[in-house]
């Protein structure tokens, strides 16, 4: 489904990623973990294009995107949830559901209701709240209503980017007992995640970054009982 070949990206003369290399087949839930600065944000957003690269490919449903515009990256079908939500605070619920049809062109408004009910279906607090605005509701009702309007493009493959940073520990099971609803659905999931723990007991498989460098992979279980990540990053 994606691969990212020997990508190195730069933020002036800091090297923040070096010859990345990943895989996420489908239907597999991939997570990165890893510190800060490590460079698990930078590699979604070079995978949107909303950085430049130095050097390398990203490889999504076998076609080379390295060079298209984000907006076109959305079309083929990738949806990123950036950190911070980024939700539209002045729309109602229902409105920033709607909002998230716009990157797909094959989406039909006769489409629209059904997708809704689909999020409601996943999501029923977010259609108690339908009415509300999407600045009122709280950071976990936030963060459902970012991976909810995500969704609504029917993306083949859904990137998260800490999904539950700053969120009440109640809140953060409710999200990743999502994520694995939408594994078990066949979606294709990249999650990067501060929580190395849970994101590694849901996880098919995981890439450990550290300074930019994968130093570390394999299934979510190994690498929860690998001695150098439980030392790291599970406070072992």
């Amino acid at each position: 489904m994606l691969k990212i070949e020997n990508l190195n990206v730069n933020y002036g003369s800091i090297s923040a990623l070096r010859n990345e290399t990943i895989t996420v087949g489908n239907g597999e839930l991939v997570t990165l973990i890893g510190g800060n600065g490590a460079g698990k944000t930078t590699t979604l957003m070079a995978i949107s294009n909303l950085i430049p690269k130095v050097s390398g490919k990203i490889i999504f449903k076998n076609k080379d995107i390295s060079q298209l515009s984000p907006d076109k990256i959305v079309k083929m079908g990738l949806a990123h949830v950036p950190e911070g939500r980024r939700i539209f605070p002045g729309l109602t619920v229902y409105e920033n559901l709607v909002a998230g049809t716009m990157g797909n062109s094959v989406i039909k408004n006769k489409d629209i209701p059904q997708l809704i009910e689909e999020q409601y279906e996943l999501f029923p607090r977010l259609k108690e709240r339908e009415k509300q605005m999407g600045g009122s509701l709280s950071g976990g009702e936030q963060q459902m209503l970012a991976i909810a309007r995500a969704l609504m493009l029917k993306p083949d493959i859904l990137m998260l980017d800490e999904p539950s940073l700053g969120l009440a520990p109640i809140i953060v099971e409710e999200i990743f007992e999502l994520l694995v609803k939408l594994k078990i659905k066949g979606k294709t999931i990249l999650l990067i995640e501060q929580n190395a723990s849970m994101a590694l007991s849901i996880a098919d498989r995981g890439y450990v970054l550290a300074l930019g460098e994968v130093i570390l992979e394999g299934t979510g279980r190994a690498l929860l009982a690998n001695p150098e990540v439980i030392k790291a990053y599970l406070g072992g």
